[in-house]
């Protein structure tokens, strides 16, 4: 059996999976909450048997790490016989690797470094995971690390794609681009949309959509990001859970001239209080938004007007960025339970190829499958429905890496 460890550590949060990577399967996976704050709470499955346990010692997120060993290490003799020492390699989602990693790699001091440099690009993420990486370096020490890049997938994207019109040099001197996110997840969702499709992968044209209360949109042919919605930061692009998306630049000037809003305010408006929360009212939940809708609440209705046109607009725009398109993709919380921003989103898409078939696009909503084709027989542009699997994606990766 080949294990391998997969985390994701957040600024108060460690999840944890463990995977068969060989047969693909999931053993067991875990979530310590709270940690640093008061009675830190691991909850987590181990062939599929819940527990859940307050863990004083989490105060940290070495603390945290401390208590996932101590379960890894209570499947000694069973599902992991050696513990620890059993495992293959950790792999570790990374939000931003900037230009210095556009692929996955052995993480060492100097990759240790570059993620630290990477920090002004996304501090809210990038200093958590590197925490979640010393932890594993001092608690597991003979245990290759991998570090997977939310960013890399997008690196493949053209000049015209990335640059932003802004004075080429200063541009470059201070890394401003369009880097794109939710990197891990486009590539897993794409890869097996292109299985579905059949033929030769080179030419396929696809467009995935990752919808969760982040939420971005991907151009993809021959299994590269060629154009995608989140820009320097994830707060570009497509309307999301508490963030604008695009927005004019001289919004930001006027709230701080007119309004006399500081930087850190704006901060604030723009990524926490947006998006559907702000046009709504009510939530960045789309679940309540759309009850609310359905209800008759004219603010959540116009909400989720938005929210689709936006989407819809980004769709056509990739359409003709790819000379074409086969297929569609939803994919992520909102992507994959929401048959209402399916529906809204696709059916005026029939100029576009797309036939919608009403009873398939409920289904995804009803059952699990792994892969769900909502459009007719014989639709031109297929749309498809794709849990993400971003942790056997990142296991993925880890394992290949560190094989041999």
């Amino acid at each position: 059996m080949n294990c391998v460890l997969v985390i994701n550590s957040g600024s108060s949060s460690l999840k944890w999976n463990l995977y068969d990577v060989e047969g693909e399967q999931i053993l067991a996976k875990g979530l310590v909450e709270r940690i640093g704050e008061q009675a830190p709470l691991h909850k987590y499955s181990v062939n599929g048997q819940a527990a859940s346990e307050t863990v004083p010692a989490a105060k940290d997120h070495e603390g945290a790490l401390g208590q996932v060993v101590a379960v890894l290490e209570g499947l000694k003799g069973g599902l992991l016989p050696g513990g620890i020492a059993d495992l293959h390699s950790i792999g570790h989602r990374v939000v931003h690797g900037a230009l210095a990693f556009t692929q996955p790699v052995l993480i060492d001091e100097a990759v240790k470094a570059k993620i630290r440099e990477c920090f002004p690009l996304a501090p809210l993420h990038n200093p958590p995971n590197l925490m979640g990486i010393e932890a594993c370096g001092h608690l597991m020490p003979a245990v290759p690390q991998v570090a997977v890049f939310d960013t890399a997938f997008h690196q493949t994207m053209p000049e015209r794609a990335y640059l932003y019109a802004l004075p080429h040099g200063f541009a470059q001197d201070h890394q401003l681009r369009r880097y794109g996110f939710h990197g891990i997840s486009h590539q897993f969702v794409s890869e097996q949309a292109s299985r579905h499709l059949g033929g030769d992968p080179t030419g396929h044209r696809v467009v995935t959509c990752h919808l969760g209360n982040g939420a971005s949109i991907t151009a993809v042919k021959g299994g590269r990001s060629v154009d995608t919605s989140m820009g320097l930061t994830p707060l570009e692009g497509l309307v999301m859970g508490t963030r604008c998306g695009d927005l004019d630049a001289g919004v930001v000037l006027h709230l701080a001239r007119a309004l006399g809003m500081t930087i850190e305010q704006v901060d604030t408006l723009l990524n926490r209080k947006s998006g559907m929360l702000g046009l709504s009212g009510l939530s960045n939940d789309m679940r309540e938004v759309e009850d609310a809708a359905v209800a008759g609440n004219l603010q959540a209705k116009l909400a989720l007007e938005v929210y689709c046109y936006r989407l819809r607009k980004y769709i056509g725009a990739y359409a003709a960025a790819l000379d074409g398109l086969d297929a569609i993709v939803f994919t992520a919380g909102v992507g994959e339970h929401s048959p209402l921003v399916r529906e809204a989103v696709c059916r005026p898409l029939g100029w576009l190829g797309v036939e919608l078939d009403a009873t398939r696009n409920e289904a995804p909503a009803t059952h699990k499958s792994p892969l769900t084709e909502i459009t007719v027989p014989g639709s031109r542009v297929k749309v498809l429905v794709i849990p993400t699997n971003e942790e056997l994606m990142i296991a993925r990766e880890a394992a290949k890496l560190t094989r041999g």
